[in-house]
Parts: structure tokens; sequence; C-alpha cells
């Protein structure tokens, strides 16, 4: 296997000795392989190169150390808008981003997820540990997804930003309605086998199984024809457009831009000033501290 790795060495690209498949990690797991805005254009130039490369059929997105991706890197949440809010360190938090730079710089950030759903190659989800936010968003981008059952997936940042994070056409399309709205309005995480019967991944396995099960499936839509896969791609891509996501390419990134600029009121959880005044690890901490709801005891 040929390998080159991304410059801070944090996303990884290999191209299998027979050339079919390209297989792009992401590796860094002490934050459980969450991504920077650098990572995640690295990612981006991954996924283009294996898109301009004739002799590539399947990509098979994977991270280190059993976990897929727990998505954005909330570490500093206004990181991602070139404006930086203070550490809790003593450091005054700067104002939050203007509108104008949300729309850019959001409009900039679907661009990445559009370009994953229409994606010219078969794309091959290794899906284990956590599969949160953007991580999650990923998963059910692919087309090919093996998911082990005790994997955490959800879409917690809603519960500091706002259950409007974009993507909900695919939300809706992938995983319906009703489980969309628990999701988005609640920020539960769940196991993956909890929704198994829902035919949400195409196979849930033992996480010893996930591996190779993922390599079996990117190995078998490697034998398709190139040219078949690509016209059936985009085949899939305008069928989805008129069905399902009509209208997706602008609405996500305004509903993302529109839906985290929120105003909070008395007793509502605000992460930005709470990380600000007592730092990430405690507004993790504060933030389950509000969430969280005591299952009531049934007869």
């Amino acid at each position: 296997m040929t390998s080159s790795t991304a410059a801070d060495g944090r996303v990884h690209y290999d191209v299998d000795p027979g050339g079919r498949i390209a297989t792009i990690t992401l590796d860094n797991p002490a934050r459980r392989n969450s991504y920077n805005a650098a990572m995640r254009d690295e990612l981006a130039r991954h996924l283009d190169r294996a898109a301009e490369d004739d002799d590539i059929t399947v990509v098979l997105l994977r991270g280190t150390e059993g976990v897929f991706s727990t998505g954005a890197d909330m570490n500093n949440a206004y990181g991602w808008y070139g404006e930086p809010a203070g550490s809790g360190n003593g450091k005054p938090a700067k104002s939050r981003p203007s509108q104008r730079r949300r729309l850019t710089v959001d409009r900039k950030s679907f661009g990445f997820y559009h370009n994953l759903m229409g994606y010219p190659k078969v794309t091959v989800g290794e899906i284990s540990g956590y599969a949160l936010g953007g991580g999650f968003e990923m998963a059910l981008m692919t087309d090919i997804s093996v998911i082990a059952r005790d994997t955490r997936i959800g879409m917690p940042a809603t519960r500091f930003l706002g259950p409007a994070l974009g993507s909900l056409h695919m939300f809706f399309h992938r995983l319906g309605p009703v489980l969309a709205r628990r999701l988005l309005l609640t920020g539960d995480i769940i196991e993956a086998g909890a929704v198994e019967h829902l035919g949400v991944f195409t196979e849930s396995c033992a996480p010893a199984a996930v591996t190779a099960r993922a390599r079996y499936w990117a190995e078998k839509a490697s034998k398709m024809p190139a040219d078949g896969v690509v016209m059936a791609k985009e085949a899939f891509r305008l069928v989805e457009q008129s069905q399902a996501y009509q209208g997706e390419e602008v609405a996500s990134y305004l509903f993302h831009a529109f839906g985290t600029n929120l105003q909070f009121a008395p007793g509502e959880f605000n992460f930005v000033k709470t990380r600000a005044e007592h730092g990430t690890r405690e507004a993790f901490r504060l933030r389950d501290e509000h969430f969280h709801v005591p299952e009531p005891d049934l007869p």
C-alpha cells in the first residue's frame, strides 16, 4: 500500500497496490478524531485527489484507534469563523462573528458536504466508537456504511448551537422525520444498535468486525466498472436532488448561519459564554448537567 500523509500528520491518504481503493483516515485520536478547518480542508483535498484518479473506484473513510469522528472541533467554537473567543484564562472574549462572515464561511463549509454527497466514487464508511456532529453527517453521506452496534451517534452540538445545523434535507431523507426530530430537538446521543431495524446504515455488526466488513464492501464495490459507477452516482444525485434534496445547497448553509446566531434567555445554556468563563472541559460538564433529565420510574 502506498501512502501519503497531510502536512500535520492528521489525515492520511493510502492507495491499494491494485489502485482501485483509496483509504482516507482521520488521525486525531487525542480529540476522538474531531477535525478543525485545516483538517477538513486536507480531507477535501484528498477526496479531490481520489476523484481525479481514473484508477480509483472506491474511497474508504475511517478514523484511527476505533473512532470514526466526533465532528467539528468545538474547543474554539468561533475559531471556524476566524474570530476566536476568550479561553477563560483572563483574555477578553471577542465579539461574535457577524452574520456576513457566518454566511461566507458556512457557504464554503457546506460546499465540502455537498461535494461528499455528490461524490463520483463509491464511498464506504468504516464507522465505530463515535460518529457525532459532522462525523455523523459524513457517516450518513457515505454510499455504503458499516457501523459497530455500540457506536455512539447523534448531534450533541444542537444543545449549544440550536437544532437548525444544516443538512436538514439529508437528516430527514436518511433518518426519517421522527428520528431526525428526536436527535435534533433533544441532542440525544444513542447507540447505533438502537436504530439497526430502521436500515439507516448498510450493515451493523460487532465492533471487532467493523474493519473487515468495511473492507469487504469496499472490495466488492471496487469490482464494478468505474464508468458505470460514476454514471450511477450522477443519476443517484439527480434523483435525490429532485425528490429529497431540492434547494438543499442554498438552504443548508443559510439554516446553519442563521440558526447558530442565537440569543439565550436567562436559564438557557450558553456554551460559548460558559466556555469563555470556565474553560472547555468544565463547559462540557456543565452542559451535560444542564441537559440531564432523569428517566421516570415506570410501574
